[in-house]
């Protein structure tokens, strides 16, 4: 990934932040006919050290489990945020009009070699926290304990699990940072009056970013 040093998130707890708040992920693998993407959740452990590890599940027809058996090299992708900022913001539009149009974003890439865990009680335990966690927000969680056993087991059947130990973290947080302080002010202000989700979190970005 093309990183400016003005671009460079160096952090690695700002980057698993990233990750642990947007699991649903694109995981990049080379195989027969090529590169290949899928789209799927994964969840980070922080160990082992430095970057942690990445936990996910493939359904068994697809074939990235067994292209992956060589212990090849995954890249996956987690986005963040990301909204369009318009030069109008900018303090500079008026003084010079030497201004365009951008894209502001948070991105991390995370690089590893992917192995793959074709284990039942593995999979129920990973599929299980998976969904406790994303259900935890509702008025009634649904459990897998909520459905019958026989059924969830043959589900387990046809998935199996994959793990990345990561061994290379990139972050790019584009936020404004080669803009001066009045244009910068200019966007969080323009953001705060959008007021999306999206526009109001790049806002924090911009204003929390360390150099």
């Amino acid at each position: 990934m093309y990183i400016p040093k003005d671009f460079e998130q160096p952090s690695i707890e700002a980057m698993h932040a990233l990750i642990s708040t947007n699991l649903f992920a694109t995981l990049v693998t080379s195989g027969p006919n090529g590169l290949c993407a899928n789209h799927i959740p994964m969840e980070l452990q922080e160990a082992p050290g430095p970057y942690g590890k990445l936990i996910g599940h493939v359904a068994r027809a697809n074939p990235v489990w067994q292209e992956a058996s060589n212990n090849q090299e995954a890249m996956v992708i987690f986005q963040g945020v990301n909204t369009y900022i318009t030069p109008s913001w900018y303090p500079t539009k008026e003084e010079s009009g030497k201004v365009v149009p951008t894209w502001n974003y948070a991105v991390v890439h995370a690089h590893g070699q992917i192995s793959t865990i074709d284990d039942a009680n593995w999979v129920k335990a990973h599929i299980e926290k998976l969904t406790n966690r994303q259900e935890s927000s509702f008025a009634q969680p649904w459990a897998i304990s909520d459905a019958p056993s026989e059924f969830i087991d043959k589900i387990i059947t046809g998935v199996v699990g994959i793990e990345i130990v990561i061994t290379r973290l990139e972050g790019k947080w584009k936020v404004s940072q080669n803009r001066s302080e009045s244009d910068r002010s200019g966007v969080v202000h323009g953001l705060r009056d959008t007021g999306t989700p999206d526009a109001l979190q790049m806002a924090e970005y911009i204003e929390n970013f360390k150099r």
